[in-house]
């Protein structure tokens, strides 16, 4: 079941987007970044945040009261920023990422945007043509990956995003 967030799931969205991005268990899947950053992907702090901004929708999946995925949307003026999406590892492959997908589509349209934008980071192939089978497309813009208190990273290759889009109608 898809539903939207609340303060009470950032314990557990916490956990399960650091788990699904960071260290040894977020190797179970295939969207991990422990081959590039240590540390946390996000803090308790920063979804409480993120959470009580009301131009943000944070969704959650939840199966046998466990929140098992999740997606941040973000009202820009000209689209729906997407963040964060996030499937426990275990459970990546299942259609869980595609679903939070196609309801941050329907959101989209809700709110009256006709395109969804992100950042991925470059070196991430495989995720990108995940992306790109769902329809998103590299508009060709760069953005410079940001430093933090909470990660840092452990690989040579310089880091840096990509930003993709993708027009819904």
């Amino acid at each position: 079941m898809i539903t939207k967030a609340a303060v009470e799931d950032v314990s557990s969205l916490n956990k399960l987007i650091n788990s699904a991005y960071r260290g040894e268990f977020s190797k179970k899947g295939w969207t991990t970044e422990a081959d590039l950053l240590e540390g946390g992907r996000t803090t308790e702090k920063e979804l409480i945040e993120i959470i009580q901004d009301k131009k943000n929708t944070f969704l959650k999946y939840t199966e046998n009261d466990r929140i098992i995925g999740c997606v941040l949307l973000i009202e820009k003026k000209n689209l729906l920023y997407l963040g964060m999406l996030t499937v426990s590892p275990e459970l990546q492959n299942s259609g869980i990422g595609k679903k939070l997908l196609e309801h941050a589509e329907i959101h989209a349209s809700e709110l009256g945007l006709s395109k969804i934008g992100m950042t991925v980071i470059t070196v991430r192939e495989e995720l990108i043509s995940w992306y790109k089978r769902h329809g998103y497309e590299d508009t060709g813009a760069r953005k410079p990956f940001p430093e933090s208190d909470v990660f840092s990273q452990t690989s040579n290759k310089p880091l840096e995003f990509m930003v993709l889009e993708k027009r819904i109608s």
